[in-house]
């Protein structure tokens, strides 16, 4: 699937097994942070190793996930948080104390507006609800564990990360393969973005917005044939058709079988047309995607020469192209300041995998499969920490020397997983939002 943003361009590697389900993908760039969807979020506190190993031989992921949410996530969100609260556009001082979190727990009940004072008693309460979810709100007027005891229409969301969400489930009628419930989160975390109210962000999502109607409606893209492209659209149209052949005829295989083909002809609003390019398909139906596709736009321009033609034919396939590529946008996590945001750094609950951060320059070679699971986690700290046993029952007697295993106590435990390089990744996000405020250039919107 292409995601295709004004902001960016990425392109997002779909399950090749549909036996999968699905796992989530951050990428961040500049001011923008992006996510795939997934579920169970894990941070920090400190439990005595044998805890670990203990829990580690429980079957259940939530449990192990409870036990690595208290053990050994870095503070890579609480450093995005406190970033915001150093820039943040309109009062410092209430931009974490002031900002929402959401916890869910078991039976999915939700308990939302909650606030801390500091990450510490954010921690605790971590530690002591052990929820199987975060979800992370918006900046409100007042803390948001006192909202009801202010007077109606005083608790108002000030300020929030502008996020766009594209759903695979979205992508259903048209995907040949892999599994559903997957997603891409993007953050847009620059001061100019989060300030936005809700008319500000509707208006960006009705100028990004090109696939309308719902699962009942085949053809969702339609241009106007009175008017000249948008400009947006033409730039859209241009990405779109540099990944059209390897994303949509050959690893989609949108036209291998009739049944796959018929879907396409459904969008032809010509039916001389469409009986015209049906029949030739039927003649072979052996014929490769690539080859139908040679065939319908052949067929296509012999029927727009024709005089008295149908004018709408001319952007026939433009129209099929922005169907199959476009981005397909969740409106409400756009458009509304009081939506909740998954948090960062993720637990699948079925497949257990950790949502990580992707470099922006790792798009093209990044394995979801290859991210670590809960249990991996926990096998690489306990592993670290049978290492740092042998090494240190072998090391000669040198009383002053630093005994092997306390170091590895003192070392985050993040550090002695596969993990390490995807918060280092988080942190230069950080890191990079920072630098961009000290120096008084918001980051390119």
């Amino acid at each position: 699937m292409l995601v295709t943003l004004p902001l960016v361009t990425i392109l997002v590697e779909e399950d090749r097994d549909s036996s999968q389900t699905n796992d989530e993908r951050h990428c961040s760039e500049k001011g923008r942070l992006f996510f795939a969807d997934n579920s169970s979020p894990i941070l920090p506190a400190a439990v005595p190793v044998q805890d670990i190993l203990s829990v580690a031989k429980l079957p259940g992921i939530g449990q192990v996930a409870s036990t690595i949410r208290k053990r050994m996530m870095s503070m890579a969100l609480h450093k995005y948080l406190l970033t915001t609260d150093q820039v943040a556009a309109l009062d410092p001082t209430k931009s974490f104390t002031h900002r929402e979190f959401s916890f869910t727990i078991d039976n999915d009940v939700y308990i939302r507006y909650q606030s801390f004072k500091d990450c510490d008693e954010m921690k605790q309460e971590i530690i002591r609800m052990r929820p199987n979810k975060i979800d992370i709100g918006a900046i409100f007027t007042v803390q948001p564990k006192h909202a009801k005891m202010v007077q109606p229409g005083a608790f108002k969301p000030l300020e929030k990360e502008l996020v766009f969400d594209i759903d695979m489930t979205d992508y259903d009628e048209i995907r040949t393969c892999c599994s559903g419930r997957r997603g891409v989160h993007c953050w847009v975390c620059d001061e100019q973005a989060r300030c936005l109210d809700d008319a500000e962000r509707k208006a960006i999502i009705n100028y990004l917005t090109l696939i309308k109607g719902g699962s009942q409606q085949s053809k969702k893209v339609i241009l106007n044939g009175n008017e000249e492209i948008h400009p947006h659209i033409s730039r859209s149209l241009e990405i779109a058709y540099e990944h059209f052949d390897e994303i949509v005829l050959r690893d989609q295989g949108i036209l291998d079988t009739e049944e796959q083909w018929s879907k396409l002809l459904s969008l032809i609003p010509d039916e001389d047309t469409r009986d015209t390019i049906d029949k030739i398909w039927q003649e072979d139906k052996t014929d490769s995607s690539f080859m139908k596709w040679e065939e319908f736009e052949d067929t296509l321009e012999k029927k727009m020469s024709k005089r008295g033609s149908n004018k709408q034919l001319e952007f026939t396939q433009k129209e099929i192209v922005l169907q199959y590529l476009y981005p397909r946008l969740d409106e409400n996590v756009t458009t509304h300041l009081n939506h909740l945001l998954k948090s960062p750094f993720c637990v699948h609950p079925k497949t257990g995998r950790v949502c990580t951060p992707i470099s922006p320059d790792d798009f093209e070679t990044f394995d979801p499969f290859k991210v670590p699971t809960v249990v991996e986690l926990l096998d690489e700290i306990n592993s670290f920490e049978d290492q740092g046993a042998d090494s240190q029952a072998s090391t000669p007697d040198d009383h002053n020397a630093e005994p092997p295993r306390h170091a590895s106590r003192l070392l985050p435990d993040y550090k002695k997983t596969s993990l390490k390089p995807y918060i280092e990744t988080f942190e230069q996000f950080v890191a990079g939002i920072k630098k961009a405020a000290v120096k008084q250039d918001p980051l390119a919107f």
